[in-house]
This record gives C-alpha cells, structure tokens and sequence, in this order.
C-alpha cells in the first residue's frame, strides 16, 4: 500500500488591519445665495437700480432710450465678438453696459445719438483697448469719459442722490450683498469710507457742508461706480493689497477734482462727473502695470 505523504499546511497570512475609512463631511446645505451663479447677481442689480430709479425719480426718461442704448450694446456685442473672436459670447456684460448708458446718460433735449454711441463705445473699447488679452478700461467708464470730453456740450451725467428714503437703502444693501459674493467688498467698503474721509477734510477746506459733501454717495453715479466699475472683475488688479491702493488713489484723485473748482480752477468736463474720470485714468494704468508684471497669456486659439 502506497502511502501519500500529507501536504504541509500553508502557512497562514498575517491578516492587515483594516483601517476604517474617514466619514465624508456632510455636505453644505445649499442656499439661495449658492444657487445662482454669482455672475447673474450684478444683472439682477444693474435691473434693480434701473426700476427703483425709474419709479423715484424717471431716471430713464422715455422707453426708446433704453431700448436704444441696451439694444445697440448687445447686438454689438455678438457682432464683435463673432467676427474678431468667432465665438458667441456672454451677454451678460453688455446687458449691464447697455442700462449703464441708459441710466446715467443726460443728453440735451431732443438728443439720441448719445444713447447709441454710448453703447456702441462701451463694447467696442472691450474688443481694441486691450492688453494681452485684457481690456484695460470698464466699458461704459471709458463710454462716459470719451463722451464728456468729445461733446461737453450735448452730454451729461445723472450726478444727483436720489434721498434717503427705503428703496435707495434697499439698493444699497443688495449692492453691498452683490460685491460680497463675488469677494470684491473690499473695493467698494475701501472707496466709502476714503471717500466720506475727503468729503469732510474736503468741507473743511472750503468752508462747506460734510453732509453736502458726502450726500451724492447715494446717487446712481456713485452706485454704479461702487458696485460695477471699481468692482468689474475684469479690469480690477489681481492682488488684494493691489486693489486696495488703486481704490485709495482713485479716491484721492476724485478729491483733488471735486476741491479745485472750490478753490477757483477750472476743470472743464472733468468737473461734471469727477469719479468717472479719476477711475479713467487711474484704473487702466494700473492695470496695464499689473498686467506687464505677468508672464504674456498663451495666444488665442484660431477660430474655426
């Protein structure tokens, strides 16, 4: 009888400690505020600003205005942007260059062609002055700037505050809401508060009022400004400290504006809207500066 010797047992394997896998953390409940894009909120504010001036005060003027200036800024805007680019583009920065223009643009009696050049300006500076791909002016900033100083005569601003009543402190707030969400209120809370400082050293200088000084805060000027222009993510710096000094230069150039016609000296244009031009010169500077610091942007992709 043959006998098969047994199979030694394998060895068994020391078995590896598993280690309990870490708890995903709950996800965030999702808001209101996190629902919609932050891009869609300064559309919702730009519309805002444009119904509770019309119903205060009929800032608008005529319905042809505005359909003028908001329809000129978008068709322009896809012309554009398809021939130059060969891309169908985002209307959303044209809906608000185009209610900028319909907003603040107080033409002579009788007068519509600034409606229309306003717009047509605003989008055309974002396709040619540029730099490395960037245009380095907001668009109806430099619309407002190259009106007032071509056609002084024929063209101006909505300069006056609208009171302190509810609806311009609810304006306020969702401005406010609006540069929080999109992480820029440093820009806007850095200009209020350089801006009430100059009124009041401002009014000391020339034996004014503070109240009267820092009252046009509350204007559409100075909330378009504050909320669209000094914020416009496109043409602010890319460094928070960056940021903040362009905003205290652009409140200190707007002084130097507002104080010397007090004191005498004449500025022409400039004096009609003094935040507008100081932000025109200003900000495109700094921009380009910010801009040569960086290494060129790849070029763009050809069109096909």
């Amino acid at each position: 009888m043959t006998v098969t010797p047994a199979t030694p047992a394998t060895p068994a394997t020391p078995t590896t400690p598993v280690t309990p896998a870490t708890p995903l953390a709950a996800p965030r409940p999702r808001t209101w505020l996190s629902a919609l894009p932050a891009k869609y909120y300064s559309t919702i504010l730009i519309t805002l600003i444009l119904v509770v001036g019309q119903f205060t005060g009929g800032i608008v003027g005529g319905f042809e205005r505005m359909a003028v200036a908001l329809g000129v800024s978008l068709v322009a805007e896809v012309v554009l942007s398809r021939l130059l680019r060969g891309v169908w583009p985002s209307l959303l920065s044209a809906y608000i260059s185009g209610n900028s223009v319909a907003i603040l643009t107080k033409p002579a009696p009788g007068l519509l062609w600034p409606y229309w050049m306003g717009g047509l300006i605003s989008i055309m500076s974002k396709y040619v002055l540029t730099y490395r791909n960037r245009h380095l002016w907001n668009p109806t900033n430099f619309s407002f700037s190259a009106l007032l100083l071509l056609a002084p005569g024929s063209m101006s601003l909505l300069s006056h505050q609208w009171g302190n009543d509810q609806a311009t402190w609810a304006v306020m707030a969702v401005g406010l809401l609006v540069v929080w969400r999109a992480k820029l209120l440093h820009i806007t809370g850095t200009y209020v508060l350089a801006f009430a400082a100059l009124s009041w050293l401002r009014a000391a200088i020339a034996g004014g009022s503070f109240v009267t000084e820092v009252a046009p805060l509350t204007g559409p000027m100075y909330m378009l400004l504050i909320f669209f222009m000094l914020t416009d993510p496109r043409t602010v710096v890319s460094t928070r400290r960056g940021r903040v000094i362009v905003t205290l230069l652009v409140a200190l150039l707007e002084f130097v504006f507002r104080l010397l016609p007090t004191l005498g000296i004449g500025l022409g244009p400039i004096e009609t809207a003094p935040p507008i031009f100081a932000l025109a010169i200003v900000g495109p500077l700094a921009m380009w500066l910010d801009l040569r610091r960086k290494p060129p942007p790849a070029p763009r992709p050809a069109a096909g």
